[in-house]
């Protein structure tokens, strides 16, 4: 294997595939909440990660929004 690449004569190109990667973000959830989607991951086979993400798309896809109202 060389020792070192010329790459100045490379034409770049942008990733076709960009727009379907996954942006890393930070979120605080409850430990339940984390737990309830540990155990239906675990039971399907999958990453919890994955599963949570999974279910936060289908709301987007779908439109739907949570209903609540706060007491005074």
């Amino acid at each position: 294997m060389r020792e070192h690449y010329d790459f100045s004569k490379m034409k770049g190109r942008k990733n076709p595939y960009v727009k379907y990667l996954k942006q890393p973000v930070t979120m605080r959830l409850d430990r339940d909440t984390v737990a309830y989607f540990k155990s239906i991951a675990e039971e399907m086979g999958i990453p919890y990660q994955s599963l949570i993400n999974l279910y936060l798309r289908d709301c987007a896809m779908h439109h739907r929004k949570l209903h609540m109202k706060w007491a005074s």
